[in-house]
């Protein structure tokens, strides 16, 4: 091993593609192909990043073989977040095996690397340049101690073990490592506000995060595509926190469309995207992503009622406002944190909630108190059902007929569970709600259509009758089906709505919660064949550490978005274990 005195490399961005997540339920690391940790906040999700080259901004930790004639290639080791960087360079094959210790705890991050000699000698560079406040806060107090790095950026403590030879330069320790074919190096990295008396050992954390991913994760082979559902039931794991939210996204600030200014943060706990996830996972089984859904659901809905925020923090606090950070951002979009939903009412998430509820009681996991946060969704939807909201895409307020009808659709499967007085009340609010939409919100051509004011074709309004809302053969519900497939849908590909006369991929790309709605649609209609055609291609649609963002621009077959999306794991782990199931036989 030796000492590195040549400038410290600076880390751009690459595509989303060829980037991989650790995740550990506190917080997130993306990972890129040269080895470098571009993105983590910590201690938590909401907080403040220590790298954020991913936008721009100063704070990297890698790993990067010295030979730059390397080509580069990855995996997840099964049921887990455990990531293997592989590099082939001219005489060698490295990899680097990479994890955030897990469970993690809320105070403190623990990332784990350990480089591998696979084939002939090992010759690799690191560098550790922690950056606090997305980078406004160098390294200080940088001192070697029993051969551990101990330091401060900003509030936040470090400690790094496994570089003992490590110089500065350009502000960052940086090392070069030799190892024989066949040896292996440990580095561990700790960051905090406050760190434990003693380095934590390598060995003893690895062998507690391999513990706690295969216990974490169910083996899933009779899905319909295994591999891919474990994987995004790890993700959805390695998102959820403690507290039982789930957030969105691990990154911020990723543009939906270059130059656009659709540059959010969705490092938050949205209601209706951990509804889903809790739903997606009750198809499976009662596992514990189910209950942790109920838990932070509940405790928001008897908390605010009919005042239900469509996200929270995950320690559920409200959101910040918008806010600039200064930095470039990632190409094509603009470095921000907070997020303007905030002062928003989405109503269709109170029918979420009850259908997240209902997939729990029919798994007989509902106590006292998650019953009390049904009785207070029903009396949101009650209060609130005839005023405008904001919907699911977050637009202006409107009467939106998917709002209304996913909180017919959760009313109508509560009420399964309800005692009789409840059902029926339940199941006449729910008659009402499709009455309503009924009266104001079909198309000419007798589909559904988004808003009395707007008669364009939406393929959120495929839901209802997934949910059972509405009949799956209900005129209405087969026009709609009929309509998405006609008109949002490209390559096999299939959009939210059209936003303008011109081409589809001109607005946006292609949305993949979508796409996979129209598998279990078309599985309702009882076409097993074009469902797992519409399954595969939504599939498809992923980089090569098999991670989904929320759209996919099918033009250039590029991921759009924040990073990984934890809502399109989800539909793709339910739509991966309902296709087993025959299909509807709807004619």
């Amino acid at each position: 091993m030796s000492t590195l005195n040549v400038p410290y490399q600076r880390f751009s961005p690459h595509v989303l593609r060829e980037y991989a997540l650790l995740a550990d339920g506190e917080r997130g690391a993306v990972i890129g192909p040269r080895g470098d940790v571009v993105w983590m906040c910590a201690p938590q999700w909401h907080d403040d990043a220590v790298f954020s080259a991913l936008i721009g901004g100063p704070g990297v930790y890698a790993v990067t073989p010295t030979d730059p004639n390397m080509v580069w290639g990855g995996s997840y080791e099964a049921r887990s977040l455990i990531w293997r960087s592989r590099w082939v360079t001219t005489d060698a094959i490295i990899e680097c095996r990479e994890a955030l210790a897990h469970p993690g705890e809320p105070g403190r991050a623990v990332l784990l690397r350990q480089i591998r000699a696979v084939r002939g000698a090992a010759r690799v560079r690191i560098a550790l340049d922690v950056r606090a406040g997305f980078g406004k806060e160098p390294m200080r107090e940088v001192r070697l101690d029993h051969e551990v790095w101990e330091g401060n950026s900003g509030d936040q403590r470090f400690r790094w073990s496994g570089a003992a030879l490590a110089a500065v330069s350009d502000g960052a320790l940086i090392q070069e490592i030799e190892l024989e074919p066949g040896q292996r190096h440990d580095l561990v990295l700790e960051i905090g506000a406050q760190l434990a008396d003693s380095p934590v050992r390598a060995a003893d954390a690895w062998v507690a995060t391999e513990h706690a991913w295969a216990k974490d994760v169910p083996e899933m082979s009779t899905s319909l595509a295994p591999r891919d559902a474990e994987l995004s039931y790890a993700v959805l794991r390695g998102m959820t926190s403690s507290s039982g939210a789930m957030v969105a996204a691990a990154t911020t600030g990723l543009p939906e469309r270059a130059d656009a200014g659709r540059n959010y943060d969705y490092r938050y706990a949205w209601i209706r995207d951990q509804c889903y996830a809790g739903q997606a996972v009750g198809s499976v089984g009662p596992l514990p992503l189910l209950d942790s859904a109920v838990q932070f659901v509940s405790e928001r809905v008897l908390a605010d009622g009919d005042k239900l925020r469509p996200a929270y923090r995950i320690d559920s606090a409200n959101l910040p406002k918008e806010h600039d950070l200064g930095l470039p951002g990632y190409p094509g979009g603009v470095a921000k944190t907070g997020n303007w939903v905030k002062g928003q009412y989405q109503l269709d998430c109170c029918g979420e909630a009850l259908l997240l509820l209902s997939t729990a009681a029919r798994h007989d996991h509902l106590d006292v108190e998650h019953w009390d946060a049904v009785q207070a969704l029903v009396a949101a939807i009650e209060h609130t059902w005839t005023e405008p909201d904001n919907g699911i895409w977050e637009l202006d307020p409107k009467h939106w007929a998917h709002s209304r009808l996913m909180c017919a659709s959760g009313l109508r499967q509560i009420a399964q569970h309800a005692p009789k007085h409840d059902a029926a009340r339940w199941a006449g609010l729910a008659d009402t709600l499709v009455a309503s939409a009924a009266s104001d919100c079909v198309a000419a051509d007798g589909r559904w259509k988004r808003a009395p004011d707007d008669d364009r074709v939406d393929a959120a309004l495929l839901l209802p009758a997934i949910r059972g809302g509405v009949p799956a053969d209900d005129p209405r519900s087969v026009a709609t089906y009929k309509a998405v497939q006609a008109d949002l849908s490209q390559d096999g590909y299939v959009y939210r709505f059209r936003q303008d006369a011109g081409p589809l991929y001109d607005a946006e790309g292609a949305f993949l919660l979508c796409g996979q709605l129209m598998a279990l649609a078309a599985h309702q209609q009882g076409d097993a064949l074009e469902a797992v055609r519409w399954f595969e291609r939504s599939r498809s649609a992923c980089g090569s550490p098999g991670l989904f963002t929320e759209e996919f621009d099918v033009q250039q077959r590029q991921l759009r978005g924040n990073f990984p999306q934890a809502f399109v794991h989800a539909i793709t782990l339910e739509t991966a274990h309902t296709l087993t199931r025959p299909a509807g036989g709807i004619s």
